[in-house]
């Protein structure tokens, strides 16, 4: 396989007609025009995207510093190392998605979306910056964990690493590739850091910082499912890359991610978190696994039941529900998914 080049930016010279467009490796003039799609669903994602468009500074996080203060000691030290990790993710995300992604991909519409991708991952880390500035008097202690927590730091080079990997050369293959480690990365790494939240704020803590991590997954969501896509969508325009061997090079990339994010959820719980067992960790991380595959047209590789559904209550949008935490009617209309559309 031949090494994929940029794309130009400007490109006055193509010819490529609607029809033609690919994914990666087309030849397109550079003008981004959004009643000519040849992707509908990335029309119907991008207003999903811009109709979830919130703000950090939107959430109320002043309980957040009196329930801290009050934690058990495994529960800080919870809160503060999925924080942190957290931090890594999205910094990481916002820097891939523009830099190793974007320039190859050849389809106007989606280079759309993955910009305004990277914009919400920068919001993210601006949700984080006010979640520490809420509980912590020296913002650099959880910034700086990964200095000094073994376990952080081993789960963020591998991350790191997965991606470094896949742009050394970056081939056909390369770049079908790194759509699935992406859609790892968005369904899969994120995980056990979000459950661990949603357990505190189960048990009526931290609320602000529960809320928040809802809406960052609202907009997770979104990513995974513009990866999802974007790997169907190569599968029907180029299926000869779809071989076997590409296969299990993807189900090795989910058994090592599962692997990774069930060690790091046993790591940050310790079996002192109410409702989480290492067992239950890595049944649920086993469980979005299978979501992942199945959704890009693989058999699932755990066949294992959602050991802890109510999770997906706490992460749930609807147009009008009771807010899990504050027992208030919240009007969640702007922005609702609709996952028949994909």
């Amino acid at each position: 396989m031949s090494e994929l080049n940029k794309k130009i930016i400007y490109n006055p010279a193509s010819t490529e007609s609607l029809n033609d467009r690919q994914i990666f490796g087309g030849n397109p003039d550079g003008m981004l025009n959004f009643t000519k799609a040849k992707y509908d669903w990335a029309l119907k994602l991008w207003d999903i995207m811009e109709a979830n468009t919130w703000f950090p500074k939107e959430v109320q996080m002043t309980g957040d510093a009196k329930d801290y203060k009050n934690l058990t000691t495994p529960e800080k030290r919870m809160y503060d190392l999925v924080l942190s990790q957290l931090i890594f993710m999205d910094s990481l995300q916002t820097n891939n998605i523009m830099d190793n992604m974007n320039p190859y991909i050849t389809a106007p519409e989606i280079n759309a979306i993955l910009s305004r991708q990277a914009y919400e991952e920068a919001n993210h880390s601006k949700s984080y910056a006010v979640m520490v500035e809420s509980i912590s008097d020296n913002t650099d202690d959880i910034y700086n964990m990964w200095k000094t927590d073994a376990m952080l730091q081993k789960k963020n080079l591998f991350v790191a690493n997965s991606f470094k990997a896949l742009g050394e050369e970056l081939t056909d293959e390369a770049m079908v590739l790194a759509m699935f480690a992406n859609q790892v990365l968005e369904g899969i790494y994120f995980y056990a850091g979000f459950a661990a939240m949603y357990a505190l704020g189960k048990s009526g803590k931290m609320l602000g910082s529960s809320q928040m991590i809802r809406f960052i997954q609202r907009d997770e969501i979104t990513h995974l499912l513009l990866f999802q896509n974007m790997i169907n969508s190569t599968r029907i325009e180029r299926p000869e890359l779809f071989t076997q061997e590409l296969e299990q090079k993807v189900r090795e990339m989910v058994r090592q991610a599962v692997e990774m994010e069930a060690q790091w959820g046993a790591y940050i719980t310790q079996g002192q978190i109410l409702g989480f067992t290492d067992g239950i960790i890595r049944q649920y991380i086993q469980y979005l696994a299978d979501e992942r595959l199945k959704a890009v047209g693989y058999e699932p590789e755990f066949n294992v039941k959602h050991p802890i559904p109510w999770v997906d209550g706490y992460s749930s949008f609807n147009e009008q529900r009771v807010n899990f935490f504050e027992g208030n009617v919240v009007n969640y209309s702007k922005g609702s998914l609709d996952f028949d559309d994909f």
